[in-house]
């Protein structure tokens, strides 16, 4: 059956099922919870997972549906136009990766993590954090948005390019070397490179982990570091960067239980990196946070995440890029026009009605207002 766009949608028998078809309805639990999400690939683990829970057929699609038009926006007054040009601040620049680059690193990435004793590994990182280097050069980037990075649609290569950007803008943004940057570059592309060494039926569940399962899993720290304490040309930083990203400041992580003192600079960053962009990416189990809900979590876990790793963190992520809209609460939709770099969620806003200008963060008569 052909629907809306170029959307093909056909039901098929789970004996018919091949790796690669996606979804087209969503998997859920007795209790309600996702265990594979609308628009999944499937592989042979959630094609075996349905059959084991006795589903006969699931619907598949095809194709790509075509994208909503556009719709004019009407004209907006003289006089917030005017105020909206008057106060209008350009965003820092932004990473973009060029279609041939975010090729590369998605294959570049897949290939170590399925190659960890390839006598190309090295280099093969290497020229992956060249790219992103580079990319983050050629912008003299300050700045990440995360939805424009996407380099796969597999969680842990995606995952692990978003936290190794992130984490390289946020090295920058602290005055560290470019060595240092180039450095956390690497450790956030391997930080996740136990997983590889972690049971498949463990690592892709498309449910929440039992307490043995998750022990398990909480071992791709110690598995990383083993890994990669064997490759000599890493400095010994990296290899404990990624020993020690899942540390706390209060000495509540793991797998050594460190507090602030004993944890090294770099895994105080890719902790958060890492925390962030889980919680912004969907997964079978579970739905993924926006931007915002996100970055008040991370303000919330001053107990958990270093303090200045965390400051330069919300300093260098645009939740309301200029010219966007929003809707505030006081019931008036505005263009943002600045954003403020020490106060990410409070930008400064032009009433599209109105042509009130907002400085969210810094105007005290503003302060009950907030962005819905």
């Amino acid at each position: 059956m052909v629907v809306d766009g170029l959307i093909r949608r056909y039901y098929v028998r789970i004996s018919s099922l091949k790796e690669g078809m996606k979804i087209d309805q969503t998997i859920k639990d007795r209790m309600d919870r996702t265990l594979i999400a609308r628009g999944t690939p499937l592989d042979e683990f959630l094609i075996d997972g349905m059959k084991k829970r006795g589903i006969t057929g699931v619907y598949i699609q095809e194709g790509e549906e075509d994208p909503e038009p556009d719709k004019p926006e009407p004209p907006l007054p003289d006089f917030v136009r005017k105020n909206i040009e008057k106060y209008k601040t350009k965003d820092p620049a932004k990473v973009k990766l060029t279609e041939s680059v975010k090729k590369r690193v998605s294959e570049g990435i897949q290939y170590l993590y399925n190659n960890s004793s390839s006598e190309q590994f090295t280099n093969t990182a290497n020229k992956i954090t060249a790219d992103l280097m580079k990319a983050i050069d050629d912008n003299d980037a300050l700045a990440v948005d995360i939805s424009a990075l996407k380099t796969s649609d597999e969680y842990t290569f995606k995952h692990s390019v978003d936290v190794a950007t992130l984490s390289m803008i946020i090295a920058r943004n602290k005055g560290l070397s470019q060595k240092e940057v180039y450095d956390i570059g690497i450790a956030g592309l391997l930080h996740d490179m136990g997983k590889s060494k972690i049971p498949l039926e463990i690592l892709n569940k498309p449910a929440r982990l039992s307490d043995e399962e998750f022990a398990i899993m909480k071992s791709h720290s110690t598995l990383g570091y083993e890994i990669l304490k064997e490759k000599k040309e890493f400095s010994d930083v990296i290899s404990l960067s990624v020993l020690q990203h899942h540390e706390k400041m209060n000495g509540k992580g793991y797998p050594l239980g460190c507090t602030s003192e004993k944890i090294v600079p770099f895994a105080k960053i890719l902790s958060v990196t890492d925390v962030y962009d889980a919680l912004v990416t969907e997964r079978p189990y579970k739905k993924s946070f926006s931007q915002r809900t996100a970055v008040e979590m991370i303000m919330s876990m001053t107990d958990e995440l270093d303090i200045s790793a965390m400051k330069c963190f919300l300093e260098s992520v645009i939740l309301y890029p200029v010219n966007s809209t929003v809707t505030l609460s006081n019931g008036e939709d505005a263009r943002v026009v600045k954003n403020n770099k020490h106060s990410v969620l409070r930008p400064t806003v032009v009433g599209l009605k109105t042509g009130n200008v907002y400085d969210l963060a810094d105007d005290l008569e503003c302060a009950s207002i907030i962005i819905q």
